[in-house]
């Protein structure tokens, strides 16, 4: 069995999402769209993680955002979207089970498949949103449709709708997308319905092992809310086994650690190259919830794979300034390029770096 250090997987995760290319990248290029950018935290946050891949200015027409993975907001190639319905859909009646959490308990109990469940939510929502709706509209319209064990009376809103999961999850089942840079969220049709058959490179299992090398069956379920039997079961059948500090983990055929990039990366708080599963592999030597808190989750600055200390953003004036705070020492200048380069993304003049 071949063995990866550490090391060698941080440069293939650089490497394998394009975090050492500045510029020329294109739509149809940039890996990343396979498994989707989650689009959470500041304003762009998916253009941006763009942007620092080399994808500049896409056309607002090539790209798309909707609800999939984990239920978060993830943006693709428009062109891809009939796949990715297809892709992020539940595989089976336990998978869907255990990613609409508490929403499955009571459609058992009432002796509704979950599956059929999300599939009679989304004919709902479907019909709900012919024309672009928001989603609290969208929401009490399936109030007034659906029955009992569908809803929950959620306190902290005061009113009773359907789970959260369960809607989001169906939302794209109905060819639904998010309208951009819509808050509160505005749902718009698209026509699309899921394909017949998922390509290779849409096919989250081998999308999430091409983008991060070295895995295991239990961080993958863990990143897609699914349990491990089910992706085990799934699991690629070339899939090659090698050792990363003492563990067995899986690549793809033709998968080898390159050399080392040098790069110098302001991550957004949910840049795919944060959502991994093997936290203490990419920070070995800090507690995890100063990357990854319950709530507010800083951006990390990337240094040649290594993640060399978080920032926070303050706008103020139509500028934007950073406040970052280093875990060791690391060019300053390539960060404030970055700083400026992120706030002429978000429309703002730069306001300057603190470094901490």
């Amino acid at each position: 069995m071949r063995s990866w250090s550490r090391e060698d997987v941080l440069a293939y995760r650089v490497r394998a999402q394009q975090l050492d290319r500045d510029t020329g990248g294109t739509v149809a290029d940039t890996a990343v769209l396979d498994l989707g950018v989650q689009d959470t935290g500041p304003a762009g946050a998916a253009r941006w993680a763009l942007a620092i891949r080399g994808l500049v200015d896409p056309a607002d027409d090539e790209l798309v955002t909707a609800w999939t993975l984990r239920g978060a907001p993830h943006t693709y190639r428009r062109a891809d979207l009939p796949a990715v319905a297809a892709a992020t859909w539940p595989w089976s009646e336990t998978d869907a089970a255990k990613r609409i959490f508490d929403g499955a308990r009571p459609l058992r109990a009432a002796g509704i498949p979950v599956l059929d469940a999300l599939a009679h939510v989304a004919d709902e929502m479907r019909a709900v949103a012919t024309t672009p709706t928001v989603k609290g509209v969208v929401s009490g319209a399936l109030r007034d449709r659906l029955p009992e064990p569908y809803l929950r009376n959620c306190r902290p809103c005061g009113a009773v709708h359907a789970y959260e999961q369960t809607f989001r999850l169906a939302a794209l089942r109905a060819g639904l997308v998010l309208q951009p840079g819509t808050s509160p969220p505005v749902l718009e049709q698209t026509g699309v319905t899921p394909a017949a058959q998922v390509p290779n490179h849409l096919d989250v299992l081998r999308a999430y092992l091409r983008l991060t090398g070295p895995a295991t069956p239990k961080q993958v379920a863990a990143y897609l809310d699914s349990t491990v039997a089910e992706v085990k079961r799934r699991w690629p059948d070339d899939a090659e086994p090698v050792d990363v500090a003492g563990e067995q983990r899986w690549v793809l055929p033709g998968t080898e650690p390159p050399e080392r990039a040098r790069a110098t990366r302001l991550l957004a708080p949910f840049d795919p190259y944060l959502q991994v599963r093997d936290r203490e592999l990419l920070v070995p030597d800090r507690p995890a919830t100063e990357l990854w808190p319950v709530l507010g989750r800083p951006g990390a600055v990337l240094v040649d794979g290594e993640v060399a200390g978080t920032w926070r953003p303050t706008t103020k004036g139509g500028r934007l300034a950073l406040t970052v705070t280093r875990w060791r020492a690391f060019d300053g200048v390539a960060v404030e390029e970055q700083a400026e380069s992120m706030a002429a993304a978000r429309g703002l003049r730069p306001g300057g770096v603190v470094l901490v």
